[in-house]
């Protein structure tokens, strides 16, 4: 079970977001900004139980914060038992009116959202793992933005250098690299210099596990 949906929203640093969700799925469910400081709004926040009764099927729930010291990309996502594998989107958030980026503006913007696509209804999973206190079974494909890779090995080996900035919207000293690794929840704003000849090229991720081997997913 899978309810996948990547949103790119814009917003300005300082706006405040109103945001009215509606719930026409089977199950309750909540919306975490994930990253997003809920200054004087926890009720925005999202965890079901904890700063909001979960929105109820047909039901609908209106969300008003504001975005404060926060530049680049965050996300959200329901936040609701293990739902929150299933719906999920971007937060691109820009800098103020007047002001500018601290590198220079890039031609194209464009997310990158690595997530997993379930064939099975994803409570039912958690309900396993409840009742026989073992791992959960892996998802059935690995996506990003949405869409499972090909699997097929690269027959390219030219690689692209990055720059790193914002990392979860805040400015970091930039560094220069061509692997990054992300956690859950984590996100990452890179500069990517198309200095390559003009051509179809891949994009290679994988889940990270130091004791197994985990099968890449490519776009």
């Amino acid at each position: 079970m899978t309810f996948y949906v990547i949103l790119y929203e814009v917003f300005g640093n300082g706006d405040t977001l109103v945001i009215k969700v509606q719930n026409n799925a089977r199950y309750n469910f909540t919306i975490h900004w994930h990253g997003v400081r809920q200054i004087r709004t926890p009720w925005a926040d999202g965890p079901e139980f904890l700063t909001q009764c979960p929105i109820q099927p047909g039901a609908t729930y209106t969300y008003r914060y504001k975005i404060e010291d926060r530049e680049g990309t965050l996300w959200w996502h329901a936040h609701s038992k293990w739902l929150r594998a299933t719906v999920y989107g971007t937060l691109i958030i820009r800098p103020k009116l007047g002001s500018s980026y601290p590198f220079q503006q890039p031609n194209i913007e464009f997310p990158v959202v690595l997530g997993e696509w379930w064939n099975i209804n994803i409570l039912d999973t958690m309900r396993q793992v409840v009742f026989t206190g073992g791992a959960p079974n892996v998802s059935s494909a690995y996506t990003i933005n949405g869409q499972p890779g090909d699997l097929y090995a690269c027959s390219r080996q030219d690689t692209t250098r990055l720059s790193v900035s914002p990392a979860d919207a805040v400015y970091i000293k930039p560094f220069t690299t061509n692997v990054i690794t992300v956690g859950p929840g984590h996100t990452t704003d890179v500069l990517l210099t198309a200095n390559q000849s003009p051509g179809r090229y891949y994009m290679d991720a994988r889940a990270y596990g130091s004791h197994f081997f985990l099968k890449p997913f490519l776009e």
